[in-house]
Protein backbone atom coordinates (compact mmCIF):
# COMPACT_ATOMS: atom_id res chain seq x y z
CA UNK A 1 0.00 0.00 0.00
CA UNK A 2 1.58 3.38 -1.21
CA UNK A 3 1.64 6.25 1.59
CA UNK A 4 -0.29 9.49 1.16
CA UNK A 5 1.28 12.75 -0.04
CA UNK A 6 2.64 14.10 4.15
CA UNK A 7 0.90 17.25 2.92
CA UNK A 8 -2.33 16.01 2.27
CA UNK A 9 -2.40 13.99 5.44
CA UNK A 10 -2.02 17.16 7.41
CA UNK A 11 -3.76 19.27 4.74
CA UNK A 12 -1.28 21.33 4.00
CA UNK A 13 -0.40 23.48 0.63
CA UNK A 14 3.52 22.81 -0.66
CA UNK A 15 4.11 26.14 -0.04
CA UNK A 16 2.97 25.97 3.58
CA UNK A 17 4.94 28.03 6.21
CA UNK A 18 6.38 26.22 9.68
CA UNK A 19 3.42 27.83 11.66
CA UNK A 20 0.89 26.78 9.24
CA UNK A 21 2.42 22.87 9.34
CA UNK A 22 2.27 22.93 13.22
CA UNK A 23 -1.09 24.35 13.56
CA UNK A 24 -2.18 21.62 11.14
CA UNK A 25 -0.58 19.04 13.29
CA UNK A 26 -2.42 19.99 16.25
CA UNK A 27 -5.10 20.30 14.90
CA UNK A 28 -4.90 16.42 13.70
CA UNK A 29 -3.30 15.70 16.89
CA UNK A 30 -6.44 16.43 19.37
CA UNK A 31 -9.02 15.32 16.52
CA UNK A 32 -7.50 11.68 16.58
CA UNK A 33 -5.86 11.57 19.95
CA UNK A 34 -6.26 7.50 21.57
CA UNK A 35 -8.09 9.28 24.33
CA UNK A 36 -10.49 11.16 22.45
CA UNK A 37 -11.29 7.84 19.96
CA UNK A 38 -11.16 4.65 22.60
CA UNK A 39 -10.58 1.26 20.64
CA UNK A 40 -10.81 3.29 17.29
CA UNK A 41 -7.74 1.16 15.51
CA UNK A 42 -8.66 3.74 12.32
CA UNK A 43 -8.30 6.96 14.63
CA UNK A 44 -5.17 5.43 15.89
CA UNK A 45 -3.29 5.17 12.82
CA UNK A 46 -4.36 8.21 11.41
CA UNK A 47 -2.97 9.49 14.94
CA UNK A 48 0.36 7.90 13.87
CA UNK A 49 0.12 9.04 10.34
CA UNK A 50 -0.23 13.17 11.15
CA UNK A 51 3.06 12.47 13.82
CA UNK A 52 4.89 11.25 10.58
CA UNK A 53 4.26 13.70 8.86
CA UNK A 54 5.16 16.48 11.07
CA UNK A 55 8.05 14.59 12.05
CA UNK A 56 9.08 15.28 7.98
CA UNK A 57 7.85 18.59 7.38
CA UNK A 58 9.03 20.09 10.29
CA UNK A 59 12.58 19.16 9.94
CA UNK A 60 14.06 21.90 7.25
CA UNK A 61 16.21 19.31 6.00
CA UNK A 62 13.69 16.51 5.69
CA UNK A 63 11.56 18.59 4.23
CA UNK A 64 13.58 19.54 1.31
CA UNK A 65 14.74 15.87 0.66
CA UNK A 66 10.42 15.04 0.54
CA UNK A 67 9.64 17.81 -1.51
CA UNK A 68 12.94 17.07 -4.55
CA UNK A 69 12.33 12.85 -3.65
CA UNK A 70 8.98 12.01 -2.35
CA UNK A 71 8.70 9.43 -0.02
CA UNK A 72 12.30 7.23 -0.85
CA UNK A 73 14.21 10.28 0.32
CA UNK A 74 13.40 10.44 3.83
CA UNK A 75 10.98 7.14 4.84
CA UNK A 76 13.62 4.62 4.13
CA UNK A 77 15.57 3.30 1.30
CA UNK A 78 13.21 1.62 -0.98
CA UNK A 79 9.25 0.93 -0.92
CA UNK A 80 7.14 0.10 1.64
CA UNK A 81 9.59 1.58 4.10
CA UNK A 82 7.12 1.86 7.24
CA UNK A 83 7.66 4.58 10.03
CA UNK A 84 9.92 4.01 13.05
CA UNK A 85 8.17 6.26 15.51
CA UNK A 86 6.71 4.78 18.28
CA UNK A 87 4.34 6.50 21.04
CA UNK A 88 6.68 7.92 22.98
CA UNK A 89 7.98 9.38 19.86
CA UNK A 90 4.51 10.99 18.94
CA UNK A 91 3.76 12.26 22.33
CA UNK A 92 7.30 13.62 22.40
CA UNK A 93 6.16 16.09 19.77
CA UNK A 94 3.49 17.72 21.99
CA UNK A 95 5.60 20.15 24.39
CA UNK A 96 6.86 21.68 20.58
CA UNK A 97 3.03 21.78 19.50
CA UNK A 98 1.42 23.21 22.10
CA UNK A 99 4.39 25.22 24.11
CA UNK A 100 5.11 26.67 27.53
CA UNK A 101 3.55 25.02 30.87
CA UNK A 102 0.64 23.88 28.76
CA UNK A 103 2.94 21.67 26.66
CA UNK A 104 4.93 20.03 29.52
CA UNK A 105 1.51 19.24 31.55
CA UNK A 106 -0.50 17.74 28.35
CA UNK A 107 3.03 16.09 27.34
CA UNK A 108 3.29 13.86 30.63
CA UNK A 109 -0.74 13.26 30.81
CA UNK A 110 -0.12 11.67 26.81
CA UNK A 111 2.58 9.91 28.99
CA UNK A 112 0.80 8.40 31.65
CA UNK A 113 -2.31 7.71 28.87
CA UNK A 114 0.34 5.81 26.88
CA UNK A 115 1.57 3.81 29.74
CA UNK A 116 -1.94 2.54 30.67
CA UNK A 117 -3.10 1.83 27.27
CA UNK A 118 -0.27 -0.65 26.84
CA UNK A 119 2.04 1.55 24.29
CA UNK A 120 4.96 1.61 26.22
CA UNK A 121 4.71 5.23 27.44
CA UNK A 122 7.12 4.81 30.10
CA UNK A 123 8.82 8.14 32.31
CA UNK A 124 12.57 6.85 32.05
CA UNK A 125 14.31 8.64 29.54
CA UNK A 126 15.64 7.08 26.53
CA UNK A 127 18.56 7.91 24.85
CA UNK A 128 18.83 7.69 21.11
CA UNK A 129 22.07 6.47 18.87
CA UNK A 130 23.66 8.81 16.36
CA UNK A 131 23.17 8.51 12.82
CA UNK A 132 25.82 7.43 10.50
CA UNK A 133 26.21 8.87 7.17
CA UNK A 134 28.01 6.55 3.96
CA UNK A 135 28.05 7.01 0.59
CA UNK A 136 27.18 4.54 -2.25
CA UNK A 137 28.64 4.92 -5.82
CA UNK A 138 26.08 3.58 -8.49
CA UNK A 139 26.68 3.56 -12.06
CA UNK A 140 24.05 4.71 -14.71
CA UNK A 141 22.64 1.38 -15.01
CA UNK A 142 22.14 0.95 -11.65
CA UNK A 143 20.19 4.51 -11.23
CA UNK A 144 18.04 3.31 -14.64
CA UNK A 145 17.28 0.16 -12.62
CA UNK A 146 17.11 0.17 -9.10
CA UNK A 147 19.35 -2.01 -7.33
CA UNK A 148 19.92 -3.87 -4.30
CA UNK A 149 23.47 -3.32 -2.36
CA UNK A 150 25.31 -5.02 0.75
CA UNK A 151 26.86 -2.37 2.71
CA UNK A 152 29.49 -3.32 5.23
CA UNK A 153 29.08 -0.55 8.44
CA UNK A 154 31.51 0.22 10.93
CA UNK A 155 29.22 1.56 14.18
CA UNK A 156 28.52 1.03 18.03
CA UNK A 157 26.68 -1.77 18.41
CA UNK A 158 25.12 -3.30 21.89
CA UNK A 159 27.79 -4.95 24.44
CA UNK A 160 27.04 -8.46 24.63
CA UNK A 161 28.30 -9.06 27.65
CA UNK A 162 25.95 -6.78 29.68
CA UNK A 163 23.75 -6.32 26.86
CA UNK A 164 23.72 -2.50 26.83
CA UNK A 165 22.80 -1.43 30.26
CA UNK A 166 27.29 -0.69 31.44
CA UNK A 167 26.99 -2.94 34.47
CA UNK A 168 29.13 -5.75 35.62
CA UNK A 169 26.05 -7.72 36.61
CA UNK A 170 22.30 -7.55 37.20
CA UNK A 171 23.29 -7.05 41.38
CA UNK A 172 25.24 -4.02 39.94
CA UNK A 173 21.89 -2.06 38.98
CA UNK A 174 20.27 -0.37 41.54
CA UNK A 175 16.94 1.91 41.43
CA UNK A 176 17.63 5.31 41.41
CA UNK A 177 17.05 6.61 44.67
CA UNK A 178 16.63 10.93 43.84
CA UNK A 179 14.10 9.43 41.64
CA UNK A 180 12.48 6.36 42.99
CA UNK A 181 13.22 4.64 39.99
CA UNK A 182 10.68 7.19 37.95
CA UNK A 183 13.21 8.80 35.74
CA UNK A 184 11.72 12.13 36.09
CA UNK A 185 11.91 14.27 39.20
CA UNK A 186 8.92 17.11 40.26
CA UNK A 187 9.53 20.21 41.47
CA UNK A 188 7.08 23.17 42.90
CA UNK A 189 7.42 26.47 42.26
CA UNK A 190 5.54 29.39 43.46
CA UNK A 191 3.84 32.17 40.80
CA UNK A 192 1.87 34.66 40.95
CA UNK A 193 -0.67 32.58 39.35
CA UNK A 194 0.10 30.06 42.13
CA UNK A 195 1.84 27.12 42.62
CA UNK A 196 3.15 25.10 39.64
CA UNK A 197 4.59 21.98 39.18
CA UNK A 198 7.39 21.17 37.33
CA UNK A 199 8.81 17.93 35.95
CA UNK A 200 12.12 17.38 34.91
CA UNK A 201 14.22 14.55 33.68
CA UNK A 202 16.65 13.10 36.65
CA UNK A 203 20.18 14.30 36.90
CA UNK A 204 21.64 11.43 39.09
CA UNK A 205 20.61 8.78 37.00
CA UNK A 206 20.37 10.52 33.15
CA UNK A 207 15.85 9.79 32.89
CA UNK A 208 16.73 6.33 33.26
CA UNK A 209 15.82 5.25 37.10
CA UNK A 210 18.97 3.13 37.84
CA UNK A 211 22.01 4.11 38.90
CA UNK A 212 25.04 1.47 38.32
CA UNK A 213 27.35 0.47 41.14
CA UNK A 214 29.83 -1.66 39.40
CA UNK A 215 30.71 -1.13 35.77
CA UNK A 216 31.08 -3.66 32.72
CA UNK A 217 34.65 -4.38 32.14
CA UNK A 218 34.20 -5.08 28.54
CA UNK A 219 32.43 -1.90 27.65
CA UNK A 220 33.94 0.20 30.56
CA UNK A 221 30.01 0.87 31.30
CA UNK A 222 29.48 2.55 28.10
CA UNK A 223 26.91 -0.51 26.69
CA UNK A 224 28.25 -0.10 23.57
CA UNK A 225 31.48 -1.97 21.51
CA UNK A 226 32.50 -0.70 18.25
CA UNK A 227 31.66 -3.73 15.40
CA UNK A 228 30.33 -4.13 12.50
CA UNK A 229 27.21 -4.91 10.40
CA UNK A 230 26.26 -5.66 7.03
CA UNK A 231 23.11 -3.93 5.52
CA UNK A 232 21.18 -4.41 2.79
CA UNK A 233 19.75 -1.65 1.31
CA UNK A 234 17.36 -1.30 -1.56
CA UNK A 235 17.76 1.87 -3.86
CA UNK A 236 14.81 2.67 -6.26
CA UNK A 237 15.43 3.66 -9.87
CA UNK A 238 15.84 7.29 -10.88
CA UNK A 239 17.89 8.39 -7.95
CA UNK A 240 19.83 11.36 -8.10
CA UNK A 241 23.56 12.37 -7.59
CA UNK A 242 23.67 13.74 -4.03
CA UNK A 243 20.44 12.65 -2.95
CA UNK A 244 20.14 11.33 0.48
CA UNK A 245 18.23 8.10 1.62
CA UNK A 246 17.42 7.18 5.20
CA UNK A 247 17.51 3.91 6.68
CA UNK A 248 15.74 3.93 10.20
CA UNK A 249 17.24 2.03 13.38
CA UNK A 250 20.51 1.17 11.50
CA UNK A 251 23.22 4.06 12.60
CA UNK A 252 25.19 3.44 15.90
CA UNK A 253 23.20 1.73 18.91
CA UNK A 254 21.97 3.32 21.55
CA UNK A 255 22.71 2.29 25.48
CA UNK A 256 20.05 1.18 28.01
CA UNK A 257 17.86 -0.41 25.15
CA UNK A 258 17.12 3.27 23.50
CA UNK A 259 16.68 3.89 20.14
CA UNK A 260 19.33 3.58 17.30
CA UNK A 261 20.34 6.04 15.11
CA UNK A 262 19.79 6.56 11.34
CA UNK A 263 21.93 5.21 8.72
CA UNK A 264 21.77 8.18 6.11
CA UNK A 265 22.82 7.05 2.78
CA UNK A 266 24.43 9.57 -0.07
CA UNK A 267 23.97 8.58 -3.36
CA UNK A 268 27.42 9.34 -5.82
CA UNK A 269 26.44 8.79 -9.46
CA UNK A 270 29.47 7.76 -11.31
CA UNK A 271 30.25 9.46 -14.54
CA UNK A 272 29.23 7.60 -18.09
CA UNK A 273 31.70 6.95 -20.63
CA UNK A 274 29.25 8.14 -23.58
CA UNK A 275 25.84 9.62 -21.54
CA UNK A 276 25.29 12.46 -20.13
CA UNK A 277 22.63 12.89 -17.69
CA UNK A 278 20.00 15.88 -17.04
CA UNK A 279 17.76 15.03 -14.93
CA UNK A 280 15.71 12.42 -16.31
CA UNK A 281 16.77 12.50 -19.76
CA UNK A 282 20.25 11.28 -21.19
CA UNK A 283 21.99 13.35 -24.04
CA UNK A 284 24.33 11.54 -26.45
CA UNK A 285 26.65 13.72 -28.70
CA UNK A 286 26.52 11.97 -32.12
CA UNK A 287 29.51 12.50 -34.15
CA UNK A 288 29.04 12.08 -38.21
CA UNK A 289 30.83 11.82 -40.91
CA UNK A 290 30.24 13.99 -44.00
CA UNK A 291 29.38 11.10 -46.06
CA UNK A 292 26.63 9.43 -43.75
CA UNK A 293 25.48 13.47 -43.01
CA UNK A 294 24.72 13.82 -47.03
CA UNK A 295 23.59 10.60 -47.99
CA UNK A 296 21.73 9.41 -44.80
CA UNK A 297 22.32 5.96 -43.20
CA UNK A 298 22.15 4.15 -39.67
CA UNK A 299 24.16 4.47 -36.64
CA UNK A 300 24.35 2.71 -33.69
CA UNK A 301 23.39 4.91 -30.06
CA UNK A 302 24.43 3.96 -26.98
CA UNK A 303 21.67 3.71 -24.00
CA UNK A 304 22.02 2.51 -20.24
CA UNK A 305 20.39 -0.98 -21.93
CA UNK A 306 23.00 -1.61 -24.74
CA UNK A 307 23.15 -0.11 -28.06
CA UNK A 308 20.57 0.15 -30.66
CA UNK A 309 20.13 1.22 -34.16
CA UNK A 310 18.97 4.90 -35.34
CA UNK A 311 18.12 5.76 -39.06
CA UNK A 312 19.81 8.77 -40.32
CA UNK A 313 17.84 11.08 -42.77
CA UNK A 314 19.69 12.59 -46.00
CA UNK A 315 20.77 15.88 -45.85
CA UNK A 316 21.05 15.88 -41.89
CA UNK A 317 22.41 19.40 -40.35
CA UNK A 318 24.86 20.04 -37.38
CA UNK A 319 23.21 20.68 -34.51
CA UNK A 320 19.92 18.45 -35.27
CA UNK A 321 18.93 16.94 -32.25
CA UNK A 322 16.94 13.18 -32.48
CA UNK A 323 14.91 12.87 -29.71
CA UNK A 324 14.24 8.69 -28.89
CA UNK A 325 11.24 8.79 -26.47
CA UNK A 326 11.69 6.77 -23.26
CA UNK A 327 15.30 6.03 -23.71
CA UNK A 328 16.25 8.38 -20.33
CA UNK A 329 15.94 7.48 -16.98
CA UNK A 330 12.76 7.02 -14.38
CA UNK A 331 11.52 9.42 -12.32
CA UNK A 332 12.11 7.99 -8.35
CA UNK A 333 8.57 9.16 -7.68
CA UNK A 334 7.30 7.06 -10.72
CA UNK A 335 5.92 10.36 -12.62
CA UNK A 336 7.46 8.46 -15.72
CA UNK A 337 10.26 8.03 -17.85
CA UNK A 338 12.52 10.70 -19.56
CA UNK A 339 13.99 10.56 -23.49
CA UNK A 340 17.37 10.29 -24.84
CA UNK A 341 18.47 12.91 -26.47
CA UNK A 342 21.23 12.65 -29.43
CA UNK A 343 22.63 16.03 -29.96
CA UNK A 344 24.42 15.68 -33.86
CA UNK A 345 27.70 16.83 -34.73
CA UNK A 346 29.68 16.94 -38.28
CA UNK A 347 33.11 15.55 -38.32
CA UNK A 348 35.09 17.86 -40.71
CA UNK A 349 38.01 16.06 -41.79
CA UNK A 350 41.37 17.83 -41.11
CA UNK A 351 43.60 16.34 -43.83
CA UNK A 352 42.80 15.41 -47.76
CA UNK A 353 44.45 13.21 -50.43
CA UNK A 354 44.76 15.40 -53.30
CA UNK A 355 42.33 13.09 -55.32
CA UNK A 356 39.65 13.65 -52.59
CA UNK A 357 40.75 17.45 -52.42
CA UNK A 358 39.62 17.49 -56.34
CA UNK A 359 36.38 16.13 -55.82
CA UNK A 360 35.96 19.03 -52.72
CA UNK A 361 36.64 21.77 -54.72
CA UNK A 362 34.47 20.59 -58.15
CA UNK A 363 31.27 20.76 -55.06
CA UNK A 364 32.26 24.30 -54.67
CA UNK A 365 30.73 25.37 -57.80
CA UNK A 366 27.47 23.20 -57.61
CA UNK A 367 24.29 25.21 -55.70
CA UNK A 368 24.05 22.61 -53.76
CA UNK A 369 27.01 22.66 -51.52
CA UNK A 370 25.77 26.60 -50.89
CA UNK A 371 23.66 27.40 -47.41
CA UNK A 372 20.46 28.68 -48.24
CA UNK A 373 19.22 31.72 -46.60
CA UNK A 374 16.52 29.86 -44.68
CA UNK A 375 19.25 27.19 -43.47
CA UNK A 376 21.17 30.10 -41.91
CA UNK A 377 18.74 31.48 -40.89
CA UNK A 378 17.65 28.71 -38.77
CA UNK A 379 21.35 27.93 -37.56
CA UNK A 380 21.61 31.08 -36.04
CA UNK A 381 18.51 30.66 -34.01
CA UNK A 382 19.57 26.94 -32.64
CA UNK A 383 23.17 29.18 -31.84
CA UNK A 384 21.46 31.40 -30.19
CA UNK A 385 19.34 29.71 -27.40
CA UNK A 386 22.37 27.95 -26.47
CA UNK A 387 23.19 31.35 -24.73
CA UNK A 388 19.54 32.38 -23.81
Amino acid sequence: MSKRDYYEVLGVAKNATADEIKKAYRKKAIEFHPDKNPGNKAAEEKFKEAAEAYEILSDTAKRQRYDQFGHAGVGGAGEGAQWSGNMDDIFSHFGDIFGGHFGSAFRHFAQGFAEQQGYGGQHQHKTRGSDLRVKVRLSLKEIATGVDKKLKVQKLVTCSHCGGLGAKDANSIKTCPTCKGRGIVTQFQRTILGSMQMQSYCTDCGGTGKVITNRCTFCNGQGLVRGEEVVQVHIPAGVENNMQLEMHGKGNAARNGGINGDLLILVEEEPHNELIRDGNDLIYNLLLDVPTAVLGGTVEIPTVDGKVKVKIDKGTQPSKILRLRNKGLPNVNSYGTGDLLVNIGIYIPENLSSEERKTFEQFQSSPNFKPSQNCSRNFFDRFKKMFE
